[in-house]
This record gives structure tokens, sequence and C-alpha cells, in this order.
């Protein structure tokens, strides 16, 4: 929800010192970091409740709940279109000129475009909500409408939400911005989790009730981040500034700023929501297309999309956001050496990003697959055969997904949107040429070979794109590629090893408890030894810097 309000560099105001400036920036890096970690942490923990209060309609209501969110964060990018990043470079921009009474004005006009954005994405939300339940759940998706309609609420607040957040952001007051998001995210679990418990253990037992407010607390998460955000432009009395700003030095159109970022954005916005388009496909074509070939029921069908997206989707986009954050912190630098024709650095950074992103994700991802069983069990329930298979399938295909995350920004910040645009396009048109086939032919396999042959497409075209601009070096990129696959096999027989002597303990189908000590133990003990191997090759300093020679301290390796 939050990718396109990435911290800005906002400028120094006069006066300030650079250390002051420099510790400013780490304290309010410290904020977003820590919220955004506490945020995907509640996210992933909240569904071992919610699942298990589901009782046996747990892998449906998880699907329906994934169903209506997927339109939902595709609306919330175009609700947005980039204006809160856009906001939050202009009030940098206006304060450093002395002119914060133009500030004021600016984020005046933008909380009143913004306004109604929300109202019209909102409104189209609301009101094609039978439409887009059929498009995405199959002719008998009744029961998605009341979702949609609830996670409309949010859309209707979150573009003028997203206006304050990025005027904190420009002033670079981020533990304002990160309160707001921790709290938003608190405030949707309790609701959650709360009137979960409250509808299937002492209610009605409706479980399509439970999933509406489960999707209405997007919604009272936001009222929360609202009261966080108000809080904090009270306390700095810039409340008062806000409703009756005094005469500003310079003139500007939020109209005009509104056109300049949407035109810059939307490649970014289209680019950035493959995933998100292409899950809303899944949807789409699984739940119509199933009934041609099979006589499962709605709500086995439900089940089985539950098996290969919804699922897996709770935790594999936890990575997938770190391969987002691996990006994005790499852009401005990307932009600041293309500009200025530093090829050599441009093309050392291109190829630190590919063994960095390897480094982390790979272990990661391989990790996850040789502990399905147990995560399985936390998280959902003892898997079967199917559930395990396509279990792993997604999983493994989340380091393509991660991947694509990667290679796509520093194409677009290097003036290629068009080419980026033209890839991404060839991406979708195999995707959508490959579903219905895959679908018919391998029914809940169908999805996931679809998407991962369409991605592998795109990567390559943009792999391909970037080694011909900045001519980074491939054998020095797949060198240090091999040195994290070659640990990654290390740490893979010391966690199928402790996996199988944990398994002697607790039995071949171990419960709850059980599945969260052997994941704990055999993935702690896999990720030191992946670290430790790491640190005696020195991979460690190479890919962390001074971090990682502070990290081997640390863990005395």
């Amino acid at each position: 929800m939050e990718d396109s309000e990435k911290i800005m560099n906002p400028g120094l105001q006069p006066g300030k010192t650079a250390a002051k400036s420099k510790d400013q920036m780490l304290s309010g890096t410290a904020w977003r970091t820590g919220a955004d970690m506490i945020g995907k942490i509640l996210g992933v923990i909240y569904i071992i409740p919610w699942y298990a209060w589901m009782g046996k309609f747990g892998n449906e209501a998880n699907s329906l709940f994934s169903m209506g969110y997927n339109i939902y964060a595709l609306f919330l990018l175009i609700s947005t279109v980039g204006i809160p990043a856009a906001v939050a470079r202009e009030v940098a921009r206006y304060n450093t000129l002395e002119d914060p009474n133009m500030a004021y004005r600016l984020v005046r006009q933008m909380l009143g475009v913004m306004a109604i954005l929300g109202v019209v994405a909102a409104g189209l939300m609301f009101f094609l909500s039978g439409p887009l339940s059929t498009l995405v759940g199959g002719k008998d998706s009744a029961d998605l409408i009341p979702v949609m309609k609830s996670l409309a609420l949010a859309v209707l607040i979150f573009p003028s939400m997203s206006v304050i957040r990025g005027y904190f952001q420009g002033l670079n007051q981020v533990k304002a911005y990160a309160m707001s998001q921790l709290l938003e995210q608190v405030v949707r679990v309790i609701w959650m989790l709360g009137a979960t418990f409250a509808i299937m253990k002492l209610g009605s037992h409706n479980w399509q009730h439970a999933v509406t407010q489960s999707t209405t607390a997007a919604f009272v998460g936001m009222l929360g981040s609202y009261a966080v955000l108000f809080f904090y432009l009270y306390k700095s009395g810039n409340m008062k500034e806000l409703l009756h700003p005094g005469p500003a030095k310079s003139k500007i159109n939020a109209l005009e700023i509104l056109k300049t970022t949407m035109h810059t954005a939307i490649p970014f916005i289209v680019i950035g929501s493959a995933i998100q388009i292409f899950k809303i496909i899944d949807n789409s074509t699984f739940m119509n297309m199933m009934p041609w070939v099979t006589d499962y029921s709605h709500n086995e069908l439900l089940a089985l999309m539950s098996y290969f997206s919804a699922n897996t989707d709770k935790l594999t986009m936890v990575l997938l956001g770190v391969a987002l954050t691996l990006g994005s912190v790499s852009d401005p630098l990307i932009t600041e050496h293309y500009v200025k024709g530093n090829r050599r650095e441009l093309a050392t950074l291109i190829g630190y990003n590919f063994q960095l992103y390897v480094g982390f994700m790979l272990p990661a991802v391989i990790g996850m697959a040789l502990l399905t069983k147990p995560i399985y069990t936390l998280f959902y329930q003892v898997p079967s055969s199917l559930q395990s298979h396509l279990f792993v399938f997604a999983i493994l295909q989340s380091f393509l997904l991660g991947l694509y995350m990667l290679v796509y920004p520093p194409l677009t910040v290097m003036d290629h949107k068009r080419l980026a645009m033209r890839f991404f396009t060839i991406t979708l048109i195999v995707k959508v040429v490959l579903q219905t086939p895959m679908i018919l032919l391998f029914h809940s396999y169908g999805p996931l070979l679809a998407t991962t042959i369409s991605f592998l497409v795109g990567v390559i075209l943009f792999i391909r794109k970037l080694h011909e601009i900045t001519h980074f070096s491939i054998k020095n990129t797949v060198r240090g590629i091999q040195g994290a696959a070659l640990l990654t096999l290390f740490m893979s027989v010391v966690v199928i090893l402790v996996e199988v002597i944990l398994g002697l303990i607790f039995g071949k189908t171990p419960g709850r408890t059980g599945s969260a000590i052997i994941t704990l133990i055999a993935g702690g003990t896999g990720f030191y030894t992946y670290l430790w191997f790491a640190a005696q090759l020195g991979l460690l300093e190479k890919w962390f810097g001074p971090r990682g020679l502070t990290l081997r301290k640390k863990l005395h390796i």
C-alpha cells in the first residue's frame, strides 16, 4: 500500500549542519524501517488465529479475502498516482526556499484534489462491485460483493491521508509518518481478529460476514492512521497553519502538479503493479474457466485457489517487499551515476544489486521451500500433497517475481520508460496467451506455470537491456551468485538434517506447536549456518560493507 510513498531526498533547510541532517536522516530511517518491519510481522502473524477461527472454511475465507484485496490494492495505486511522493518533494523544496506558507497552500490544494480522486475511485469500486466480483470470482460470487464495498471505504480516505503523510515526509518528520503506518496496521489487525472471533466463536458463525469485517478493518485502520497524523499536526502547530496559511512568495497550481506527476508516475505504477495485475488475471480466469473442465463447486474452487495463491501470498509478500526495498534503495544512486555519466560505477552498482538480491533471496526461498510442511502447518493446517506441491512451486516462483521487482526500476529511472512499458506489455501478453491453455491442461498448476514463463520472459528482456546500457560484468556477477548458491547448498543440508532429527522427536505430523519449534530451530540453524559460511568467505563484508563486519562481531563469527 505504501510503495508509492518511498522516502524522498527533501534537501536541507538553511542553517542545518551536515551532522544534524545526517542524524535526522538516520533517525527517520530507523523509525520508518522499524514501523515497516513491525507492520510486516503483524501482517503475517495475524493469519494464525484468523485462519484457525474460520474453522473448516479457512481456505475459502482466505481466497475471498485475497480476491478483494487484489482489486483494492490496484485501486489504491490508481487513486494516488504517485502524488504523496510529489507532495513530499514540493514541501521540501518550498521549505528550502524559505516559503513554508506555499507548502501549506500546496497541501491544502492537494488535499482537495485527492479527496475528489478518493470519492471517484471509491465510487467506481462500490458501484462496480457486482461486475468486478463476477470478473474475479466467477458467476457464483455474490459473497465477494460486500467485501468489495467494504474496501471501497478505505479507498475513499486513503488518497487524502497519503497527502498528509507526504507532507510529513517532505518535512523529514518521519516519526509521524511511521507511527501512522504502525497504528494503521495495529488497529487493522485488532479489528480483524476481534470481529472474526466475535462472529465465528460467539455469534452467527457466518464466515462470509467474518471476511467482510476483516476487510472493513482496512478502513478502520486508516481512521487510526488519520488520528495519529492529526495529533502530530496539532502537536507541531502545523494544523493552524494548514487551515489558515499566510501569504506565499510563490504560486502553484495543484492540478498542474497532478498532471506532471501522473505523466511521470504512470509508467512506474503500471509496471510496478504487474504482480497485482497477474493475481487478478489468475483469480478471474481460474474461477471462470475451471467449471468448463471440472465439476468443482464454487467453495471448492475457492479452496483450490487458496492453495496456489492466497495462502502462499501472505508469506511471499514479505520477501517481495524486501526485494522492492533493495531496488528502491539503489534507485537514487543509479539515477545519479546515469546522469553524471559514471558508467563504471553504474555497471558496478547493477552487478552488486544482483549479487545482494541473490544473497538474500535465494536462501530465504530455499529455506521456506524445505520447511514447507511445518510452516504450512503453523499458519494453516497439516498440508496435503497438493497443498505442499503448490506451496513449494509458489515459494520458488517468488524468487523470479522478486527479481522482476529488482530489474524494472533501473530501466525506468534511466529514461527508458517507454522501453520498460514495452517489456511489461510483452510480459502481460505472454501471460494472457498462456493462461487459458495452462489452466485447462494443468488446473491448479496452470496459473503458476503461466506466470513463471511470462515473468521469465520479462526478466530476460530487462536484464539484457540493462547489460546493453551499463555493460555490467556478467562474470563477476555470476561469481558472486555462485558463492551465494554454494552457501545455500550448505544451509540446505543443515536444515534437512535438523528437520529430520526434530521429526523423530515430534513425529511425522506435528501439530502447530511442534511445527513452530521445528520452523524456529531448523530455520534458525540454517540461517546461522549461511551467515557463518558467508563470514568465513568474506561475503558479509562484500555485501554489506562495514555493517557486515559489525554483524560478524555481534554473532561472534
